[in-house]
């Protein structure tokens, strides 16, 4: 006996194979931007990463719960990492900041600075002030003293004396709210004696 209906119709099933593509880039991206967030500088180059990184990382592991991808653990682990990452990656951008704020803070905090010169030198140029703002004097006799309020990362500025041809002895200090931050000692003929305070 035939068969009635000699061309049955095969129904296709297509299995859809299961697409780990983007929980894999999740893992990846953020993995490699975890090794980069320790490296100071480098790190910058992480924030991106781990952010890509959880994202695909999220994503993939949607695919996951919909049947669409099947590597579940390779999608949390990506998570995991993106957000170790980008915790380190924010520790980072605090420590920097905090850092530029102090720095900030100090360069324009005025502090009470005092210019002295001692000794037993005659005829003494005398060139102080905050660095890259100095200002010059002539001195016919020691001691001499010059009080100031500086500004910038070193309140102390610069304090240089030279002796004139008689020589002498000469003694430069420094000090910054009350504490000595530079002091030295030169003598003879057209000795030269420079201090520089923090």
């Amino acid at each position: 006996m035939s068969d009635p209906n000699p061309y049955q119709s095969y129904q296709q099933t297509q299995v859809e194979q299961p697409s780990n593509g983007l929980g894999i880039t999740g893992f990846v991206l953020g993995l490699v931007g975890l090794l980069l967030s320790w490296i100071p500088f480098i790190g910058v180059i992480a924030w991106p990463l781990v952010i890509l990184g959880l994202i695909f990382s999220v994503i993939g592991l949607i695919r996951v719960n919909k049947g669409r991808a099947n590597n579940k653990g390779m999608a949390i682990a990506g998570i995991a990492v993106s957000a170790i990452g980008l915790l380190v990656c924010i520790a980072w951008a605090a420590v920097f900041g905090a850092a530029f704020n102090q720095v900030n803070n100090e360069m324009e905090r005025v502090a009470k600075v005092e210019y002295e010169i001692t000794g037993t030198a005659t005829e003494v140029d005398i060139t102080y002030g905050e660095l890259g703002k100095s200002q010059q004097e002539k001195a016919t006799s020691l001691p001499w003293t010059k009080q100031l309020e500086n500004k910038g990362l070193i309140k102390g500025g610069s304090l240089m004396a030279t002796s004139g041809a008689k020589g002498g002895t000469l003694t430069c200090k420094i000090t910054v709210d009350g504490k000595v931050v530079a002091t030295k000692t030169a003598e003879g003929a057209l000795s030269v004696v420079s201090c520089i305070g923090t």
